[in-house]
């Protein structure tokens, strides 16, 4: 039997509408009061300690009734402050996976400890190759509709995900991408083509590589959904898939070796690295 994670829709806060109670995420709510109850130590109205830490009274109310997740510049200023002694810090890292859908950030986790990404999606731009616009308007059409927090702070998360880019050179990261994902004008046509010419300049990184699969191709192995495989430091392959807010983080061997075995085909039936490079700047130049 596989060893999958799965998390329903209804288990992500963040997909319902938000309050000051049990819709907010548990990790922000707890930082929250913690935040709050230093104010209030300090003697500080929340207008006062926006100033302090050059912050809006709308953006720290929000961050105390955990309906925001603080940014890390947040918390170095309200640790500075409030003189929280590191109590603020030391959930640093569990606030920034709350940024992220629920179920998403078991993976998230993973990735950051990833030396090989390998990943395969048939309906939009892989995340970590995603532009803001692109992101923007995708997570801002989400349905049930999100809350311009939750939008902002999820398009932010991502985003941050980029930066793997840069911090681990040594990657390797391969994609493939269906060609419809391509010719879906995602935010607009000035959207898609600063998308287009993003995906081009990260596909002439060393360690990237980016596949097209053409849609003429029909009949593949990537028919099934979207797959992404990793690889950790100490040797662990761990794949990740999706559908309808639904999740799974793979880890049973077995299963792992047969996403393996299936993603290495769709490698294969796609077009290589020139051929796609030139199709995504044909399409680029259409728009």
């Amino acid at each position: 039997m596989a060893v999958e994670k799965q998390v329903k829709p209804t288990d992500d806060p963040a997909e319902a509408p938000r309050d000051d109670g049990a819709g907010t995420d548990p990790v922000l709510r707890a930082i929250g009061k913690q935040i709050k109850l230093l104010r209030e130590r300090s003697g500080l109205t929340q207008g006062q300690f926006g100033k302090e830490i050059g912050y809006g009274v709308e953006q720290v109310s929000s961050v105390e009734r955990g309906r925001r997740a603080p940014k890390p510049q947040f918390i170095d200023a309200a640790e500075r402050v409030l003189g929280a002694g590191g109590l603020l810090k030391a959930v640093q890292e569990d606030v920034e996976r709350a940024r992220l859908p629920a179920r998403f950030r078991d993976f998230a986790t993973w990735e950051k400890d990833a030396v090989s990404l390998y990943a395969y999606e048939p309906l939009t731009i892989p995340g970590l190759l995603q532009t803001e616009g692109y992101a923007r308007a995708l997570i801002g059409g989400h349905c049930p509709p999100l809350d311009d927090e939750t939008v902002d702070d999820r398009v932010a998360a991502r985003l941050e995900r980029r930066s793997l880019f840069v911090s681990k050179t040594a990657l390797v990261i391969g994609f493939v991408i269906e060609e419809a994902v391509l010719r879906r004008s995602v935010g607009g046509s000035a959207v898609m083509k600063e998308q287009l010419d993003w995906l081009l300049e990260r596909s002439r990184l060393r360690n990237v590589s980016l596949q097209i699969m053409p849609t003429a191709r029909w009949e593949h192995s990537g028919l099934l959904g979207p797959i992404t495989l990793l690889e950790t430091t100490d040797g662990r392959i761990v794949a990740y898939t999706e559908s309808q807010g639904v999740s799974a983080v793979v880890t049973d061997h077995t299963q792992v070796r047969i996403y393996a075995q299936r993603h290495g085909i769709i490698r294969m039936q796609a077009l290589d690295t020139e051929e796609s490079a030139r199709l995504v700047k044909q399409l680029a130049g259409e728009l």
